[in-house]
């Protein structure tokens, strides 16, 4: 069974962009965390983010063709409008939803007890997480929190801070994603399809 059909609620892309710039215009989010002061901060920062990749993110062609030859894909994504990591994947893989015409439905994570402990990483819950069906509801693939390169850099800050605050961690995160442009999450889903 595809538990994320249990869900309380989902969205499709443009929803959850609309999700999103409610909870900053109206605070009127569900969880205490995006009512939280440095949450709506974040929620309000990774909403930008977002909306730049939207302008400039192209898929690969070669991606979306391997795409289009596997039919019967179901992409869901479990996040929260807050997450940076979210807001730096979420459009790469709502473009590739689109372009290769693949449902795409968003679930939040701090709603989905049940869902997020199904696909925790590491015993924790990191998001985005991406997981694949097919029209029977078989798990084909899943993918995140981050891409390979970004998950290093994590696991280096978290092994050894080197006097770093999460602040200047989150930069050095937030700029290798703005070198990437992407790139390593395209890679990453075409090895999984």
């Amino acid at each position: 069974m595809n538990i994320f059909k249990t869900a309380l609620r989902n969205f499709d892309y443009t929803a959850f962009m609309q999700y999103a710039e409610e909870v900053i215009t109206h605070n009127e989010a569900k969880d205490e965390k995006a009512e939280d002061e440095k949450y709506a901060f974040y929620t309000k920062l990774n909403y930008q983010r977002m909306k730049r990749w939207n302008k400039t993110f192209v898929p690969r062609e070669d991606l979306i063709t391997k795409l289009k030859a596997k039919p019967g894909q179901n992409w869901w994504l479990i996040t929260e409008a807050w997450c940076g990591d979210s807001a730096q994947n979420l459009p790469v893989i709502a473009a590739l939803a689109e372009a290769a015409a693949i449902p795409l439905t968003i679930v939040l994570r701090d709603e989905n007890e049940a869902i997020i402990n199904q696909y925790l990483t590491n015993g924790t819950k990191s998001i985005p997480v991406l997981v694949c069906f097919n029209d029977q509801d078989e798990m084909l693939f899943r993918w995140g929190p981050r891409p390979e390169g970004a998950q290093a850099l994590m696991n280096d800050w978290k092994a050894d801070p080197k006097g770093r605050d999460f602040e200047a961690f989150e930069l050095e995160m937030h700029q290798w994603y703005t070198k990437d442009k992407g790139s390593q999450t395209q890679d990453e889903l075409a090895d999984l399809v």
